[in-house]
């Protein structure tokens, strides 16, 4: 499902360059998007959007991976700052390489990490290339 599936409060409704998309998206229509990367390979899924309560800026995206109905399922905190929204084909993209996120440092949901660690952000910036704010 798209983020202008979950749209209900007409926010992506195309009223001549009104209203906030894409520039401001509200989170709860961007949690359930996919996630591909540059060669068009499904990555996987966002399944929440984590927020720096000291900054009020998004940190992460944890994303999941594999699995069936979440069972066995991995999942990930990508930086915000690794992906970008396609309009186009109302999704997200990462560039990575579908093998690198099959290796990526991951958890599942009875062990989440300590995500405010600067240590553990230290390492899944390394990670994806981006910069720890």
């Amino acid at each position: 499902m798209t983020y202008e599936e979950r749209d209900a409060y007409g926010m992506y409704v195309n009223t001549g360059d009104k209203g906030p998309g894409p520039e401001l998206m509200g989170a709860n229509t961007l949690i359930g998007n996919h996630v591909h990367n540059l060669v068009d390979e499904h990555l996987g899924e966002i399944k929440e959007i984590m927020l720096d309560m000291r900054t009020g800026k998004i940190a992460y995206a944890v994303m999941s991976f594999g699995g069936v109905f979440t069972i066995g399922e991995k999942l990930f905190a990508v930086p915000w700052s690794a992906l970008t929204l396609d309009t186009v084909n109302k999704r997200f993209t990462l560039n990575l390489e579908k093998e690198k996120i099959e290796n990526a440092p991951g958890f599942d949901t009875s062990d989440w990490p300590d995500m405010a660690n600067q240590q553990w952000a230290s390492q899944i910036h390394g990670y994806y290339g981006t910069n720890a704010h």
